[in-house]
């Protein structure tokens, strides 16, 4: 997979031996968005069934009792990645028949992802116009998917057909997805754009030089309440107050109808490290972590915050453009797919 983390200074390639070594992928962000989460996390539970089959035989009791400890290790990764514990699951049940069975599940998930994450594209280029000026948060693009992404894969489409538009992207702290993934994403193709401070996106807003704001999603509840990275219920908000568009751009297997609302939403909680510090290369382009705030202060790092479903336009999924009270009606679809 590709290392993240490196971008976008340098491009290299991490390799994941075993189920550890992807679980340290998704806890450390060498990997990281909804859709390339939940693919890492369905080849780490297959991984966990190979591991498991070369170490005791398939029927006895500790197989089962290594997969359980395996499984609650991948799905403590990242807690409030919706689609971790779908594709955990999907590769555990499959597996139960046969290691080959949870190897093939994996990758028909993986293989899912770049066929939703398309079709979320076709469904939101519609949007776009030439001449559109969109706010966009975090990464939600080829990066953070198997390929194509949620948030971006809207303008990668509308990009093919031709349009010609202009994205500013948050540089979104702490870890600075906008300004290190999303910005290198749209030089990569093509696309105009400018990398904005977290706080920008009210003055934007107030001076009519955004006409929506599209981002993606880590789970969302049965209600649409949605949660995303940290700052993204602020440009809610503000988008609220003057009339713009907020759009949420998600495959279904982000959704998580076992939640009524987005109260229940599990908030990860990560290092205050994040924070205090940040990482990049020096003039001689090795990789240095300095600390940027007050020696001595902590810092709190929640990594998501949950925005009501009211504030949202509507969720561009690849089974159309879905009001939020609309998103139940294909409840029972999704849950036996």
């Amino acid at each position: 997979m590709i290392d993240q983390n490196a971008l976008p200074f340098s491009f290299e390639i991490y390799q994941a031996h075993n189920y550890q070594d992807t679980c340290r992928a998704i806890v450390t962000m060498i990997t990281r968005g909804a859709g390339a989460i939940g693919a890492a996390a369905g080849f780490a539970m297959a991984q966990a069934f190979i591991e498991g089959s070369a170490k005791m035989e398939f029927g006895t009791p500790e197989f089962p009792e290594f997969l359980a400890s395996a499984r609650k290790e991948i799905e403590a990764t990242r807690p409030t990645a919706r689609n971790l514990f779908y594709a955990t699951e999907k590769v555990y049940n499959a597996g139960l028949k046969s290691v080959e069975n949870a190897v093939r599940e994996a990758q028909v998930l993986a293989e899912q992802n770049i066929a939703d994450a398309k079709q979320i594209g076709e469904n939101g280029s519609i949007l776009v116009k030439s001449g559109s000026r969109i706010l966009t948060h975090c990464n939600a693009g080829w990066l953070g998917f198997v390929d194509y992404g949620s948030a971006l894969a809207p303008l990668y489409i509308a990009k093919e057909q031709g349009k010609e538009f202009f994205v500013y992207a948050d540089e979104t702290r702490p870890r600075n997805q906008g300004a290190r993934l999303t910005a290198w994403e749209l030089q990569n193709e093509g696309i105009p754009h400018k990398i904005v401070p977290d706080n920008a996106g009210a003055h934007l807003m107030s001076r009519g030089m955004i006409d929506f704001v599209i981002v993606g999603a880590d789970r969302i509840a049965a209600n649409g309440d949605t949660a995303n990275k940290i700052g993204t219920f602020e440009k809610a908000i503000v988008a609220k107050e003057f009339g713009i568009p907020f759009y949420v751009a998600v495959p279904f297997s982000t959704i998580d109808f076992s939640l009524s609302n987005g109260t229940k939403i599990p908030i990860e909680e990560r290092s205050e490290d994040e924070v205090l510090s940040y990482t990049g290369p020096d003039s001689e382009g090795v990789m240095r972590t300095i600390r940027m705030a007050s020696p001595g202060s902590h810092a709190m790092n929640p990594a998501f915050d949950v925005t009501p479903a009211r504030f949202i336009t509507g969720f561009i999924t690849e089974k159309g453009i879905l009001k939020p009270d609309e998103l139940s009606s294909f409840k029972i679809e999704i849950e036996n797919a």
